[in-house]
C-alpha cells in the first residue's frame, strides 16, 4: 500500500518514523515551505535522510494545499492512502479522492465534539475532565468523516494545552494512526459514522477568546489561561498595555474587592488578584515585546502595589 504522508514539525516526522518502523510503504511527503528565518523541518529533514520525495507547495502562508501542485503532486504518486498528521489547513477533497482508500486524519478531540482547529484549547477553556484522539477518514466536511480509532484520556486540573498535548495526545496520536494504517492495509479498519446530532465546531483561538474579565469566577480564569499556554496566552490590559498572564493558581479568598483588583504582592511569588468569586495567585507575565519572566520579578519592575486594579 502505497502511502503519502501530509503533515509538520515533530509530530509529522515522529509519524513518519513510525509508519517507516511498521513497514509501510511512503511514496511521498508533503509538508510546508521552508521557515524564513532558517528554521528546521523535522520532517522534511528525516524524509530525505530516509531518501522519501519531499513536496513543499508553494506559498506565504503555512500551508497552500489547494495549490494545483498539490493536486499534480497526487496523479502522480498514484497513492493509496494519505496520512494526514498535523495538518492545519484544509486538503482539497478532490485530492483525497484521487488515493484508493482516501486519506484519514489525526484529530485531538472525541469527535464529533470540538471539531476545528482548537480542539486542545477550547477543552480546557470549557473545563472538560477529559478529552482524546480521534482517527478518522476524510471527507468533504471539516473534522466530519468516519471514525476508525478513538481513545479517551483524563485533563488533570494541572494540564495546560502544552502538557495535554505533549504527554499525552502526542503519543496516543502516534500509537492509533499506526494501528488505523495498519488496519486499512489489512482491510479490517472499521467505520464508524460520527453522530450529528452531538456535534460541536470550535473556531480558532482569537485574542477576543482569551481576554480576561476579571468578573468571572477564579476557576473560570484559571482555566482560559491553561487552555492560552502556550499560545495565545491569556490577556489582560494594564496600565494601557497588553499584558499576557502564564501561568496562575486558585488560591483561599481574602479581602473582597472589586474584581480585577490586585490584592497583595506575595514576595517570591507573585501577586494576587480578586476575580468575581475567588482569588487568583499569578506566577508569570509577559510584557509586549519582551520575554516571559516570574510575576514577583514582574511586579518589582514596575512598582506594582495593592489596590491597581487588571481590569483594563
Amino acid at each position: 500500500m502505497k502511502i503519502v504522508l501530509v503533515g509538520q514539525a515533530l509530530f509529522g516526522k515522529d509519524c513518519l518514523e513510525v509508519l517507516l518502523g511498521q513497514g509501510e510503504k511512503i511514496v511521498g511527503v508533503i509538508t510546508i515551505p521552508d521557515d524564513l528565518r532558517g528554521r528546521p523541518n523535522p520532517l522534511k529533514d528525516f524524509a530525505q535522510e530516509k531518501n522519501i520525495p519531499v513536496f513543499q507547495p508553494p506559498g506565504k502562508s503555512p500551508w497552500r494545499l489547494k495549490d494545483p501542485q498539490v493536486l499534480a503532486i497526487a496523479k502522480d504518486l498514484k497513492p493509496d492512502l494519505f496520512v494526514l498528521a498535523f495538518v492545519s489547513d484544509i486538503m482539497p477533497y478532490d485530492v483525497i479522492k484521487l488515493a484508493t482508500f482516501g486519506g484519514i486524519n489525526y484529530h485531538p478531540s472525541l469527535l464529533p465534539k470540538y471539531r476545528g482547529g482548537a480542539a486542545i484549547n477550547w477543552a480546557l477553556i470549557n473545563g472538560e475532565k477529559e478529552t482524546g484522539i480521534t482517527i478518522h477518514y476524510v471527507d468533504k466536511g471539516i473534522d466530519t468523516g468516519d471514525i476508525i480509532f478513538q481513545e479517551k484520556v483524563e485533563i488533570s486540573p494541572e494540564d495546560t494545552v502544552g502538557s495535554l498535548y505533549y504527554d499525552k495526545l502526542y503519543p496516543l496520536g502516534l500509537k492509533l494512526i499506526a494501528q488505523a494504517v495498519e488496519g486499512i492495509r489489512k482491510g479490517t479498519a472499521p467505520r464508524i459514522p460520527q453522530d450529528s446530532d452531538k456535534a460541536t465546531y470550535q473556531p480558532m483561538i482569537t485574542e477576543d477568546d482569551v481576554k480576561i474579565d476579571w468578573k468571572n469566577g477564579a476557576a473560570e480564569i484559571y482555566n482560559i489561561v491553561r487552555g492560552s499556554n502556550p499560545s495565545p496566552g491569556a490577556l489582560t490590559i494594564f496600565r494601557g498595555e497588553k499584558i499576557k498572564i502564564w501561568d496562575v493558581q486558585i488560591i483561599p479568598s481574602g479581602p473582597v474587592l472589586e474584581p480585577g483588583a490586585v490584592v497583595e504582592i506575595v514576595e517570591g511569588q507573585g501577586f494576587s488578584i480578586e476575580t468575581g468569586s475567588g482569588t487568583i495567585l499569578v506566577k508569570k507575565v509577559q510584557r509586549p515585546g519582551e520575554a516571559k519572566i516570574s510575576a514577583d520579578q514582574f511586579a518589582k519592575q514596575i512598582q506594582l502595589k495593592p489596590g491597581e486594579s487588571m481590569a483594563g
